[in-house]
This record gives structure tokens, sequence and C-alpha cells, in this order.
């Protein structure tokens, strides 16, 4: 007998319809996966086999065909476990063929009938929204899956749990989603951090407008301090925007509801050792890269030159369009990945060039292979750049007590709500006409402006980036026109010879 059972399949961040279809026929006992699965796939069998018998059910001593539909599509990991244990069991009549028709299911199969929780579950909801159907998922993926409007979603917990629901017996109860949360008090505070006014301000700036900023200075400086208390000055995202991140989390399976929707701008760090495909995303089964983990929030790359040149090269594509596409003889995905760089380098080799109390024993060669490493079409897409010099003990201990971060966090926050209500998107998105509609300049601004450019020997991304750096600064200090001065500090910021 036939049946069919409804699921997903994962290409990038979107789920597409897959039809489990299971035939159980006369003839020596065999158990055949087909339509391009992968590994984890065709070992389905083993543990559809086992969960069925160990929940107590029948397992037909006869010929079982599974075919995977679209039969074209690439299908990978254990999230068909559930639909084909269903189908086997509907085609011994075990459960009535029609409702599975009526529900879309995934989850992945212990020996002993548990379901274990699987990646994608979010973007499986969202299929499942879009098809008016009800989601049917082991009960760890239940509260994520939730999160979605418009579907239903049932948490089993076993095999048997799922066949009871399934067939009436004991129906489960739809999953409800925990409220949103969002802690600022949580993270690190901006008062942790004596001095160092400049490098504050320009981190303030960088935030407000999502700006790229790039931190300069001798080990021991704050650089990291500073970067790390980024996440406690951002606005929460939108609700849009957090399921937006939550997408993409889920579907590289990092995504552990023990809350609500995490409203958090996302902040990730990977060490300067990362690949190139756990950068940017890849590999021969493609996953989202940090770029794309770190989509509406902040990547922190410490060490900056320390990545290697190809790793970095590949940041200058989404850095411009907020967007990665892997191409592979298969397929071909793409990977939302507007995010905000934030930078720390040391200004040389042995990191004390410039220091007041330690002599550099670098060479001038050796200084200038290490600016090198950090490109100039790279360095031409980073908006701010600021030195944060090494405090001596005697500065650090007369520092005033430094501002914390509820106030950083108000002001960069009525700066962003300023630039939403006026243009839909920050500062650092703003692109041709609309740069020039939201950020016009009068004569003087202009002029100052055009004599700076020539002066720095701006490229026109670089006279724009400057232009956007300055609107911010405007925002921030609520003048709804730009200034010469706010100009004058976007022009400051603009990155400079590194060695």
């Amino acid at each position: 007998m036939l049946a069919r059972a409804r699921s997903v399949a994962l290409i990038g961040v979107d789920a597409v319809p897959v039809e489990v279809e299971v035939d159980v026929s006369p003839g020596l006992p065999a158990f055949t996966v087909v339509g391009l699965p992968d590994q984890a796939v065709s070992e389905a069998r083993e543990r559809v086999r086992a969960a069925i018998r160990n929940a107590g059910l029948p397992f037909p001593a006869a010929r079982i065909t599974v075919n995977l539909a679209p039969a074209d599509l690439r299908k990978e990991g254990p999230l068909y476990d559930l639909p084909i244990a269903l189908g086997v069991l509907a085609a011994q009549e075990l459960l009535p063929a029609q409702v599975l028709d009526g529900v879309l299911a995934a989850g992945e199969l212990a020996l002993d009938g548990t379901l274990r929780p699987i990646a994608g579950a979010v973007n499986l909801a969202l299929l499942a929204s879009a098809l008016t159907l009800p989601a049917l998922l082991p009960a760890g993926n239940a509260p994520e899956a939730a999160l979605i409007d418009g579907v239903t979603v049932y948490g089993a917990a076993t095999l048997t749990d799922a066949v009871r629901h399934l067939s009436g017996q004991a129906p489960l109860r739809a999953s409800e989603p925990p409220a949103a949360e969002h802690d600022p008090g949580a993270f690190l505070d901006l008062a942790d951090l004596k001095g160092q006014v400049a490098a504050r301000r320009a981190l303030e700036v960088a935030l407000a407008g999502g700006h790229n900023l790039l931190l300069v200075g001798s080990p021991g400086s704050g650089k990291t301090v500073l970067a790390r208390r980024a996440p406690g000055l951002l606005p929460p995202l939108s609700r849009p925007e957090a399921l937006e991140v939550t997408r993409i989390h889920s579907a590289a399976g990092l995504l552990a509801i023990r809350g609500g929707l995490n409203l958090g701008a996302p902040f990730r760090s990977p060490h300067h050792t990362v690949s190139d495909a756990g950068l940017i995303g890849g590999g021969s089964v493609p996953r989202p890269g940090e770029v794309s983990l770190a989509h509406r929030g902040v990547l922190f790359m410490d060490e900056f030159p320390e990545f290697s040149r190809k790793a970095l090269e590949t940041l200058r594509q989404p850095l411009e369009d907020g967007t990665v596409t892997i191409s592979r003889a298969r397929a071909t995905v793409q990977y939302p990945a507007r995010f905000q760089l934030i930078a720390a380098m040391n200004p040389c080799p042995c990191g004390h060039q410039g220091d007041p109390e330690k002599a550099c024993t670098c060479t001038p060669a050796e200084r200038l292979r290490y600016a090198a490493r950090i490109s100039g079409p790279l360095l031409d897409r980073i908006d701010v750049v600021v030195r944060v010099p090494r405090l001596t003990v005697e500065e650090l201990t007369r520092a005033p007590e430094s501002e914390g971060s509820a106030s950083v966090r108000e002001r960069i926050t009525l700066a962003r709500d300023g630039m939403l209500r006026r243009q839909q998107v920050r500062n650092a998105d703003l692109a041709g006409q609309a740069l020039r509609r939201h950020a016009p300049l009068a004569a003087g601004p202009e002029a100052f402006i055009r004599a700076a450019a020539r002066q720095l020997g701006l490229t026109g991304r670089g006279f724009d980036r400057v232009v956007r750096v300055a609107r911010t600064v405007a925002d921030l200090s609520g003048s709804a026109d730009i200034h010469e001065t706010h100009l004058a500090e976007a022009v400051s910021y603009r990155p400079r010879n590194l060695s």
C-alpha cells in the first residue's frame, strides 16, 4: 500500500515542500530510500525500524520503498525520520492515510522512539504558515516554531505521542510562543572603560548609524573592552527583524529557545583562524557563515590583520551588498548578511608604535607589511577609524567616572528612531538618490566636503560614506541639517594610512 506524508527541505534559509512517499509491498524484506538522500537520510532506515519496534508498533516484513520528491533536490539531515515512520505506519493502515496530507512533519528519531530536535524548525513553520498547514515537530522545537504567526505547532516527545495525536486517541495541545524578551542590563556596561573619550564617541556614532568601525591601538588600550560593550548599546530589534535573525540561526541549528523571541541584536566574534567558509558561509553542504549569523547585528573581528587575506577579501562583497551568494554544482543559495563590522588591530606587529611607555621594535618594512594585510578596497568600506591610545596608570587613576551604557543607548536609540522615521533604513544603508534626498548639503558644507575630498583623495564610495557618517553625527546632535562641524567630525574618522 502507498502512503504520503509532507515534510520540507532547507535551501539556504528557505524551506521548500518535500513529499515523502512510502510504498509497502510484498517481497523480500528490504528498506530503500531514494530521491537524492545524503548519508544522514539514508541511515534513517535503521533509526525508523528500531524506533517503530521499540515503540511497540509493528514493522512490516516486506519491501519498503521511500521516495523523497522532488527527486532532483538534495535531501539532507535526519528531519525525515518522523515523516518516513508515519508513512510506514500509514501504509500498514495503522494510521488514517488522509491525516498525513494535512500536516507538515519533521523530526529525528532516537532508537527508543524519542523525538530529537532538528535544525530549521522556524523555517519549517514559515512554510507551514504559507501553506496553512499545522506543523508536527519534536517537543524541543515547538517553542521556536510557535514564534511564527499564523501556524499551529504541535510538539511530540515521542513517536507514540505523534501517532496517538494523528489517530485522534490523544490530541496534543498546540504550543504557545513565550513572551519576547530583551534585557539590556544583561550586557556588559560601558562604564567599565575608563577614559578613551574619542573612542567612545566613535563607537556611539558607528552604532547609531550602523557604520563599520576599526579600532587601532596598543595591547591593553581597551579596544576589545569597548567593542564587547556594543550589544548593550544597540536598540532592540523589531519583531520582523528578530524573526529574520531567528530564521538564520534556526537554519544553522544554533537556536535554542529558552525564553521568548530574543529582540537583542546578534553579536558574533569569530577567532582569527576561522576558515573562509566559516566566515562567509559555504562548505560541501552550504551553511550560513559568521557574516550571516551577525545579520542585523555586529560582527566583531579582533586581531583584524591576523585573519587570512582571502577571508578578509571575501568580506568586501557582503559589506557592500548585505547578502552572500554561495554557488555549488547542485544549488545556489543566498543568505542575508546585513551586519555591522567592528574590527580591532594593533598599530604594528609588536603593538607598541606610538605607545608612551614602550618603544616600538618593528622596522619600517615590517610595519608596512603589517598594514598591507588590510587592502585598500576593504579599508575604503570602513566608515570610522579611530586610534585608541594606551593610558598610563596615572591617567587611569585620575580618569573620572565614565558614562554608563544606559544613557549612551538612549541617545543611540533616539537617533536611530529619527532616521528610521525619515528614511526607513539606517544611515549606513542609504545609497544613490536616497542618500542625496535624505542627506542634502547646503552650499557651505558642500564646498567643505569637496575640499576635504580633494585633500584626502576620497573615492566616490569614500565621499558617500563621509556624508552618511555626517548625517549620523547630525542625528545624534538633533540637527535636521548637515553642518560643517558634522562633516569635519565625519572626515576625521576616514581611514588613512595605517602604517
